[in-house]
């Protein structure tokens, strides 16, 4: 997997965590456990009452332990979502 991921360097992602956090960033590095470095990070907190808040954090490192997916983010199309008007139930945590 971690070959896979030399495409993705120093472009926009979307990362899902084992607890259901999902963090858009531009990936900067990660080794081969999968930990993560991504820059320019927020986190989108979902809710099924108000809009998608999006908690800015700057510079993050995400375990690779916990993370489920990693996909490349389509920054055209990410950037003409309202997120305001989107509505929905927040990821569960994995149960090993």
């Amino acid at each position: 997997m971690a070959s896979t991921l030399d495409s993705y360097v120093n472009r926009a992602v979307c990362v899902i965590t084992g607890d259901g956090r999902n963090f858009i960033g531009i990936l900067k590095g990660f080794d081969q456990t999968i930990n993560l470095i991504i820059d320019d990070s927020h986190e989108r907190v979902f809710s099924s009452s108000q809009g998608v808040e999006q908690v800015q954090l700057g510079l993050h490192i995400i375990r690779g332990d916990n993370v489920v997916l990693i996909g490349e983010i389509d920054n055209e199309l990410d950037s003409r979502l309202n997120l305001s008007e989107i509505r929905a139930e927040p990821l569960a945590q994995i149960h090993h």
